[in-house]
């Protein structure tokens, strides 16, 4: 199985790129920010929870996101592996994420960092908030997810190194470009 997990800051580009690699590769894209996305639009226990903290710009604490994680992987599935969008965030989301791989014998194939410079991440989520009217992308909260990225989530780009499983993307290109990074490296992942 080819399980990838796919990360960068908030704009990086990765759900874009995680469509393009499910398409290419017959993986189940995984995408904890939409699943959450559509709880709070149904208005359930659990969306109403993610909501409290997604719309001040923090992360939904890990015990919820680590039970509703273990509950997508272990869905019947036909494809050749998972991309794992927006998950895990924290060093101990990665954790749980492998312990929880490996009791259902899977673990992670390559890990997949977005770099893009921040005035980037920026300017594409504002223009993203003008487009589809999401609450969370205003120039205030924007920063925090910013910051909260920073300070949660890039300890994983060492805890994933020292792996040897990371692999740095530039993210600044148009979406071809940054696609052409990806497949260079996930081909060389397949052909192994």
């Amino acid at each position: 199985m080819l399980n990838i997990l796919i990360f960068g800051g908030p704009g990086s580009g990765k759900g874009t790129q995680s469509d393009l690699i499910t398409k290419k590769y017959n993986l189940k894209h995984i995408s904890t920010g939409e699943f959450l996305r559509n709880e709070i639009a149904k208005g359930t226990k659990l969306g109403i929870i993610a909501d409290s903290y997604i719309s001040k710009g923090q992360l939904v604490p890990d015990d919820l996101m680590i039970d509703m994680m273990e509950g997508l992987i272990k869905e019947p599935h036909d494809y050749k592996g998972f991309i794992f969008d927006g998950y895990p965030r924290t060093v101990t989301q990665g954790i749980a994420l492998d312990n929880k791989m490996a009791k259902n014998e899977m673990n992670i194939s390559t890990v997949l960092c977005l770099d893009v410079n921040e005035d980037i991440l920026t300017e594409r989520l504002i223009n993203r908030g003008k487009s589809s009217g999401r609450s969370d992308d205003n120039k205030d909260t924007i920063q925090r997810r910013l910051e909260v990225y920073h300070e949660e989530t890039e300890p994983l780009i060492e805890y994933y190194k020292k792996q040897g499983k990371l692999s740095r993307i530039e993210g600044n290109g148009n979406v071809e470009e940054v696609f052409a990074n990806i497949t260079n490296v996930l081909n060389k992942k397949v052909e192994k």
